[in-house]
């Protein structure tokens, strides 16, 4: 499949700076939902460039460092699990998503997105449903946010050692369950996702 087929067709329209926008962290119980954008320049090649959902964690991080050394512009922003439980998880997705955006050091003038919501981003947009195997601007954006929460739950498995954050990254996972039934919650649980959990 030929990665810049739409950016290709956007361009051709009169576009001149495309930015790909994807999140990752929608389905965890516990820590923030993560958004990147990220601009590359036309045709870029990047070999093995794909979802990030498709690769090792190892390609990944190798594609994040080859990502980030590459693209024209790129940021990341995280939305925390306490705004997850007041606003619920599509807003604080959508939320994300303008965050990196507004983190650009280069102003796009058209954005491809993930999925099939539009987050009201303000400049032109296009979802695209299974954008991050399709276009490689959303690709590199979902590898961005992907490695980026990643560390970042690895990092708060050592404040919370006990529930595994490094191994399941916060998914609900039989082995994430075992230890909030033996533990129950931790601050950076969403309680809106384990209302059984919360004590009334």
């Amino acid at each position: 499949m030929n990665l810049w087929e739409i950016e290709d067709s956007l361009y051709d329209s009169g576009f001149q700076t495309l930015c790909g926008i994807d999140e990752a962290g929608r389905g965890p119980l516990a820590g923030p939902v993560c958004a990147a954008a990220c601009i590359l320049p036309r045709d870029l090649e990047i070999p093995g460039l794909n979802d990030s959902k498709q690769l090792s964690a190892k390609k990944r991080e190798a594609l994040y460092a080859e990502i980030t050394e590459r693209a024209l512009a790129w940021a990341v922003c995280m939305v925390d699990e306490k705004r997850i439980d007041e606003i619920n998880i599509l807003q604080a997705t959508f939320e994300a998503m303008r965050g990196a955006l507004g983190g650009l050091s280069v102003r796009p003038d058209f954005c491809l997105v993930d999925g099939n919501r539009d987050p009201k981003l303000g400049i032109p947009t296009q979802t695209v449903v299974k954008g991050d195997a399709r276009c490689a601007t959303v690709a590199a954006a979902s590898i961005l946010a992907k490695v980026s929460r990643d560390r970042l739950m690895t990092e708060l498995d050592a404040v919370y050692p006990e529930y595994g954050f490094a191994i399941h990254k916060g998914y609900g996972t039989k082995a994430h369950y075992a230890a909030l039934d033996r533990y129950g919650l931790c601050p950076i649980h969403r309680r809106s996702f384990l209302k059984r959990y919360v004590q009334p």
